[in-house]
């Protein structure tokens, strides 16, 4: 599982946050300690500091521990960090943030974040639906329940959702977003780019639109157009490894393999730990599939041979892999692996050409 994504909620932060320090002025004395702390909270909060926020909203839980405000902004808190491993800490505090009061709306729109994280989508469904019911309209509460309506497979609800949100903010850039991904379910890729141009303009746009616009330019054959857009995704957060090693990817296309390999090394650096989640192991069959692939485009056999093997053991489904392995034993002059690998390939549904097949025949 990647690490929890922040698209609506970076657009969401300053409302969140002046959300949580007026409750905490409602209940609380003008200029008392609980106040105090928690308006450090969402100060820090604001400056990207979740550790020191952290802090504080413990510290004013250790001294009024019914304190929804103090639980809500220490929910957020915990998102900040962007870990997968907090998550649970996250949920626990927003739930009893909305335990103590039914009424702090965004604890709503964090928890259902986390639940579209968790891939619980019918459950955010239901915090968003509730949040409306009580304040109608919202245009971040419109936009992120599109999106768990597109996940639930209805898309045209999806896009109807959106244009409501927009309609009430037209700043809303993640609504555009999440409209172009309705779109892309919908196969309609002309309303998905004109959306996700939209959805890119200054200052939320995050790495996720840069990379959905790019893939959809690089589709296209727009390519220094695309590569310009991964690169933006890349100078935004280069932590994230989608960016990488869709650049690679281009890159491969273009027959520039230094290119492709430079990135590669960047979508998983040598000696991180990574969870043995579907997530990675699918990103590591991907990065070492297109390893294989610039190490061909270079001749370098032995190098491809082993990288379209290392595909194979963290996704012995691909039958692109088995195809490029058919080849290249066939190169190699072992017929008997090449059409091993040639049945494994077709079997899988990637035909392997006739050309190479009449070969590896003739090589008997």
């Amino acid at each position: 599982m990647p690490s929890l994504q922040a698209e609506s909620l970076r657009h969401a932060l300053a409302f969140i946050v002046f959300v949580a320090m007026a409750v905490s002025a409602a209940l609380a004395q003008p200029g008392d300690q609980e106040t105090q702390r928690l308006q450090s909270a969402a100060a820090h909060l604001q400056k990207g500091e979740a550790s020191q926020a952290i802090g504080d909203c413990k510290a004013a839980l250790a001294a009024n521990p019914r304190s929804a405000p103090a639980h809500l902004l220490l929910g957020q808190a915990y998102l900040a960090q962007h870990s997968v491993e907090m998550a649970a800490e996250a949920k626990a505090e927003l739930q009893q943030a909305l335990d103590l009061d039914p009424h702090l709306l965004w604890a709503r729109f964090y928890l259902a974040k986390i639940y579209i994280d968790l891939g619980r989508n019918q459950q955010a469904k239901e915090q968003l639906e509730r949040g409306l019911e009580e304040r109608p309209n919202v245009p971040h509460f419109l936009s992120l329940l599109g999106e768990v309506d597109r996940k639930l497979g209805h898309p045209q609800a999806s896009v109807e959702l959106n244009r409501k949100a927009l309609a009430v903010d037209a700043t809303m850039t993640p609504a555009h977003y999440y409209e172009a991904l309705a779109y892309l379910d919908l196969q309609q890729e002309d309303a998905a780019i004109r959306e996700l141009e939209a959805a890119i303009q200054p200052p939320f746009v995050t790495p996720e639109m840069y990379t959905a616009l790019a893939n959809l330019y690089a589709k296209r054959q727009r390519l220094a157009d695309a590569e310009t857009l991964y690169q933006k995704a890349i100078a935004l957060d280069a932590s994230r490894p989608e960016a990488h090693l869709n650049l690679a990817r281009l890159y491969n296309r273009q027959g520039a393999s230094d290119k492709a390999l430079a990135e590669l090394r960047r979508v998983l650096p040598e000696g991180t730990a990574f969870p043995a989640a579907a997530y990675y192991q699918q990103l590591q069959a991907d990065a070492a599939f297109e390893e294989g692939r610039a190490y061909q485009a270079k001749k370098m056999q032995p190098q491809a041979l082993a990288a379209y093997l290392r595909c194979l053991d963290f996704d012995p489904g691909s039958g692109a892999a088995h195809r490029e392995l058919a080849a290249l034993y066939l190169q190699k002059g072992d017929a008997a692996s090449a059409r091993e690998h040639a049945a494994a390939a077709e079997k899988l549904g990637a035909p392997v050409d006739p050309s190479l097949r009449r070969r590896m025949e003739q090589a008997k």
